[in-house]
């Protein structure tokens, strides 16, 4: 029988069942609940959000209409997630040395990647990055910019690591290191024509 075609879409207000079918009992990874870069600090008040916080603090920001994303769906089943929007919604990155670079203002970033078990290293990460570009640039982005996991030449890096993404795929989609000297954190960024 043929696999499902991929489709993807941004998501909705009405998509909360949606991300929680996707995200299952642990919140996708940990209690994380797509909150690590949203909320400012991370630390003991990180350790107290996981969880039954995370999950409601991003069902009230989808709710509201504040959070931009993208689903993936197999027929009808969703099976992977990518968060997006412009940097002020992601105030970690603020208070991140390791992810500091300087970026044009106006400019968008890609803060995580979730795919579902049976469906990592098929292709859905970078399916959802190319949309994730698309809907960047017809939002006037000035730039999109991710930051991806370190890989090592000798070892794989297990899924639960790569949840912002790996450089190959980056750069397979576009993307320019743009890494500041002597920072640890890869920086990656797809600039767009104004």
């Amino acid at each position: 029988m043929a696999e499902p075609a991929l489709r993807i879409r941004p998501l909705r207000r009405s998509d909360w069942p949606t991300l929680v079918a996707l995200f299952g009992a642990r919140g996708a990874c940990g209690g994380c609940w797509c909150m690590f870069w949203r909320r400012p600090r991370g630390g003991a008040a990180w350790e107290r959000s996981k969880g039954a916080p995370n999950r409601r603090a991003l069902q009230r920001l989808v709710a509201a209409g504040r959070v931009t994303g993208l689903l993936a769906f197999a027929g009808r089943e969703p099976i992977g997630w990518c968060s997006l929007g412009p940097r002020r919604d992601f105030p970690k990155l603020a208070n991140s040395p390791s992810l500091a670079a300087p970026a044009p203002v106006g400019a968008w970033v890609v803060s995580c990647f979730f795919v579902r078990n049976g469906w990592r290293g098929r292709g859905v990460g970078s399916a959802l990055l190319d949309a994730a570009v698309a809907l960047a640039r017809r939002r006037r982005a000035p730039a999109l910019d991710g930051f991806p996991a370190r890989t090592s030449p000798t070892k794989t890096l297990a899924h639960a690591f790569a949840w912002t993404g790996v450089p190959a795929m980056y750069r397979a989609c576009g993307f320019r290191d743009a890494t500041p000297p002597g920072q640890w954190r890869p920086v990656y960024r797809r600039r767009f024509a104004t």
